[in-house]
């Protein structure tokens, strides 16, 4: 009996270095996995962490050895196309790569989601297989590989048809407003043509005092792009647009504009980075429904505008910056500045700075009714005012600490921060 006892305490404490053994090279190997930094928007990251377990997520840039940036930009369907851009850092200097995954405009989010989780898993084998812990990676094929030739009975083109009623109430308000919408897009690498029509009307009633105001404000707008591909760096195009507004006091309002744009960097890089400029010069044909301030009921203007456009995502973060310059050729102080962007710096380990805004110098409101404004137009903006300028936006500074690892999952009461960029 006592050399029962011996033997199964021996047994016993084999079993337990065994053990402790195991998870020592467990831990060991866990060690080894790839630190990476995912720089997105509207990551999923907990699905994320669940789907792509065997790496290490790190919230400091400075400590990954792999950084991975995905950009997004609209395709011709109405879909997304998402580049990911693979970069190694430390011991993965220099090896780098970029992937590219394209959805359709009727895939679920859980699809798309999937999709982009997927792509990131193929992008990471290459470095995942430089580490020890390849060893718990398995490869499989899920499908079979079918070549067919693609049939598309229409032709690229993609068609959008949408209405949104809405309604608002309450003691001293109340508002109704209907919006319809149309759009074709048909998009190709050498042509991009966008249709587009929306109708609004909104009918307010306000009890101000012992006085009731009722309105009606309308608004009916079409757009037409046309664009041709000129190379890698080169395109031209005409924008037309077909307004009639009670708002902007437009009975009828034409702009057409023959415009050429050339981008410093190649438009394949157009999600990483672009420099573009544009120049358009055209007509704006005017007829109004009130004589305007400088005693105009209609007339046919020449106009021209010029665009300068930077935008670039980088690992130090992103700016997006525009600055748009008009004028009427009849008179060039009757002319408009804007610039408008964002920009978003991580400056130091965990501190990051963000600020967007828009400026605009406005000196063409043209069509301003000359007669004196009353207060129903005034108090439910039913009329567009006179402004020299107009000024919007805001700042953000983020400072992050602690732990440098993020790998666990908890979703209990709630997933707190969904998001991760």
């Amino acid at each position: 009996m006592k050399q029962f006892f011996i033997i199964s305490f021996l047994a016993l404490q084999v079993f337990s270095i065994s053990a402790q053994e195991q998870n020592e090279q467990k831990n060991n190997l866990r060690e080894t996995a790839v630190k990476i930094f995912i720089d997105c928007f509207y990551c999923d990251m907990n699905h994320i962490r669940r789907e792509i377990p065997y790496v290490n997520y790190v919230r400091d840039i400075n400590e990954a050895q792999l950084y991975i940036q995905e950009t997004r930009q609209q395709t011709g369907s109405g879909g997304s196309e998402y580049s990911f851009f693979f970069t190694g850092q430390k011991e993965f200097e220099g090896l780098t790569d970029s992937l590219i995954y394209v959805t359709r405009p009727d895939d679920t989010r859980d699809f798309t989601r999937d999709g982009r989780t997927n792509m990131m898993k193929m992008g990471l084998m290459r470095y995942v297989a430089r580490t020890p812990i390849f060893k718990e990676i398995n490869i499989r094929h899920t499908g079979e590989s079918e070549e067919d030739e693609v049939s598309d009975k229409w032709d690229n083109w993609v068609f959008e048809l949408e209405t949104r009623p809405r309604f608002e109430s309450e003691e001293s308000l109340k508002e109704f407003s209907f919006w319809n919408s149309f759009e074709a897009n048909k998009i190709t690498p050498d042509w991009k043509i966008e249709i587009s029509f929306d109708h609004r009307l909104t009918r307010t009633k306000y009890i101000y005092g012992n006085e009731t105001f009722k309105s009606d404000k309308t608004q009916v707008r079409f757009e037409n792009l046309i664009v041709k591909s000129l190379g890698e760096h080169w395109s031209t195009g005409i924008k037309t647009e077909l307004l009639t507004s009670t708002f902007n006091n437009a009975k009828f309002n034409a702009d057409i504009f023959p415009t050429i744009e050339y981008n410093l960097f190649p438009y394949s890089e157009s999600t990483h980075r672009q420099l573009r400029l544009a120049y358009g010069i055209g007509a704006s044909l005017n007829q109004y429904n009130d004589t305007t301030i400088y005693g105009k009921i209609e007339e046919n203007l020449g106009q021209q505008k010029l665009q300068i456009a930077y935008q670039v995502q980088e690992k130090w973060g992103s700016v997006n910056v525009s600055l748009e310059g008009s004028n009427y050729l009849h008179d060039f102080s009757k002319n408009r500045l804007e610039l408008d962007g964002s920009i978003s710096i991580r400056i130091i380990k965990g501190l990051s700075f963000s600020i967007r805004g828009r400026v605009a110098r406005i000196h063409d409101q043209l069509s301003l009714v000359g007669e004196e404004l009353s207060e129903a137009d005034i108090l439910l903006q039913l009329q567009e005012m006179a402004s020299a300028y107009n000024i919007d936006g805001g700042l953000g500074l983020t400072y992050t600490f602690g732990s440098i690892f993020n790998n666990v999952v908890n979703p209990r009461f709630g997933n707190g921060r969904r998001y991760y960029r």
